[in-house]
């Protein structure tokens, strides 16, 4: 079976020699699944948001709609199943079926599917709010999911096997020691989507957006804002602390810990380049103001 690969997907996965191998055996796990759920499978999905993982629009039993979608190896995405079932299609796209062996998701189709990001950014940030304040939950335990701080664990390794590269190494380390204390003063603790930005919310009809690729960890809510602020990028640029102060606000967050949590991504995010990198240029901007 020959796939059609998106162009940001195929960047993906040169990184590593594991996801080369899984790029190479997905047409034999497209043609598994399409046999064991009995799957038409239609065109592939395009475009620099398709990135992680392949995904094309399929026909179920009763020539229904759904989505198929076989995730690459990663990290960050280890418990998107999972955080699907907990959710349950509040406000996220509901799962049919998976397998997690495998990484394969089949989901319910969201139609008409129009991006969130055609709308202008202030009308994303009450969407996106919205929908922020709906998703967070405390999981009962047990349950399977990751702590932030495991995530925040492997970004400061990451950052710190680069720290030859560091334009302002003082700034760098300021970043990083500041995702300890915010993990460390954290009051409440709720499931996160992690990766909610506006290009990850889709027009539908059950809901009017939903949610899609949650990479689901538990932690400060706060956190959760800064996906969708940085890809924001111009406003932030022009007025950092007005624009984290209104998407606190609409989410019901403390503005502070918003705007905390983004600088720190800004300053201490691991990067394959650092100096003229924008987020880092703003975060020594926003730092010699603090």
């Amino acid at each position: 079976m020959s796939l059609k690969i998106s162009t940001a997907l195929a960047a993906n996965c040169s990184k590593t020699a594991e996801r080369q191998s899984w790029l190479s055996q997905l047409p034999e796990f497209v043609a598994e699944l399409q046999q064991r759920w009995s799957l038409t499978i239609g065109h592939p999905f395009d475009g620099d948001h398709v990135s992680c993982a392949w995904v094309a629009a399929v026909r179920v039993a009763g020539n229904r709609s759904a989505v198929l979608k076989i995730g690459m190896p990663h990290f960050e995405n280890l418990h998107e199943i999972e955080g699907l079932l907990f959710w349950n299609g509040d406000p996220t796209v509901r799962l049919l079926d998976s397998d997690s062996y495998l990484g394969a998701l089949l989901l319910e189709r969201c139609e008409p599917g129009t991006l969130l990001r055609t709308l202008p950014e202030p009308d994303q940030d009450s969407v996106i709010a919205g929908l922020l304040q709906r998703l967070w939950r405390p999981p009962h335990p047990p349950h399977p999911f990751r702590p932030l701080s495991a995530l925040l664990e492997r970004w400061s390794k990451e950052t710190l096997t680069l720290a030859e590269r560091w334009p302002d190494p003082g700034l760098v380390r300021a970043g990083l020691d500041l995702w300890k204390e915010l993990l460390a003063s954290t009051e409440s603790a709720v499931l996160l989507a992690t990766d909610l930005h506006a290009a990850n919310v889709l027009r539908a009809q059950r809901e009017t957006w939903s949610v899609i690729d949650p990479k689901p960890f538990v932690g400060d809510p706060a956190y959760d804002a800064t996906q969708h602020l940085l890809n924001c990028d111009e406003r932030l640029q022009s007025d950092f602390d007005a624009t984290t102060a209104r998407f606190a606000d609409l989410a019901g967050l403390d503005p502070e810990r918003v705007r905390l949590w983004t600088f720190s991504r800004l300053a201490a995010e691991p990067r394959d380049r650092w100096q003229g990198d924008d987020w880092f240029e703003l975060a020594r901007a926003i730092a010699a103001r603090m």
